[in-house]
């Protein structure tokens, strides 16, 4: 997409997910949905206007590592030692829970040459190869750190989410495009509601809110057009004409 439009063009939106199933997802516009399929809708007009924000909330925590084997969107090695030895080694008696507990504990990725962070799911192990498949590519000589958050700071991102795409508008919002990492409703659990409750307080009563939990959240970093792929974030789009 980006190379089709270049940066003027805001491009936002998510990847589908299956509630954390990790079996199989489907959409589709006007149509039966099916696997496979892309759905893009696009937006102009003289008096139509769209911002967006992007939060997370999850805090890195010990060391960095230097990425030294990886492969598209598969980790290796992390300073020249089994990538998934050392996750293992981090997390614990938490590590039996894995794959699953994997969305819990991300990692924050900082990619050679690049000013901005991003954050990356792991979305299965394989065992074999001591490995991890994430859900982005994660280029070698890139730094990791593991990530961790709570319930409190989940909502609390989404606050500023809010905030900040609604801040930066000229017009009242219509409508409210929620996307949130299958993640964070993960670590929310019994009080998924709760990000939700944060946005409305933000935006009011009489905006339209709809979205939904992805296996990834499309956007561009803050202050920025050309979009990018992120993980465990709360992605805001606001709409009106």
């Amino acid at each position: 997409m980006n190379s089709v439009h270049g940066d003027d063009l805001l491009i936002t939106g998510g990847l589908c997910a299956d509630d954390a199933r990790f079996e199989k997802t489907i959409c589709g516009y006007n149509c039966n949905p099916k696997s496979g399929e892309i759905v893009a809708i696009g937006f102009y007009g003289e008096s139509f206007e769209a911002t967006f924000s992007i939060h997370g909330g999850w805090i890195p925590f010990g060391p960095e590592r230097i990425v030294t084997k990886s492969k598209g969107n598969i980790l290796y090695e992390l300073d020249d030692m089994p990538a998934l030895d050392l996750y293992k080694k981090y997390l614990g008696e938490k590590s039996k829970e894995l794959p699953g507990a994997a969305l819990l504990y991300p990692l924050n990725v900082k990619i050679e040459n690049q000013n901005q962070s991003i954050v990356r799911s792991i979305l299965n192990i394989e065992e074999d190869d001591n490995a991890m498949v994430l859900a982005g590519d994660i280029p070698e000589n890139s730094k990791v750190q593991l990530m961790m958050t709570n319930v409190d700071q989940i909502a609390n991102a989404a606050e500023r989410a809010a905030r900040q795409a609604d801040d930066v508008r000229e017009n009242t919002s219509q409508l409210a495009l929620l996307v949130s990492c299958i993640g964070r409703k993960l670590v929310l659990d019994q009080r998924v509601e709760e990000e939700i409750e944060e946005v409305r307080n933000v935006l009011g009563q009489d905006v339209v809110i709809s979205g939904f939990y992805s296996y990834g959240e499309i956007a561009p970093f803050h202050e920025e057009m050309k979009c990018q792929l992120h993980n465990q974030t709360m992605t805001i789009t606001l709409l009106s004409e």
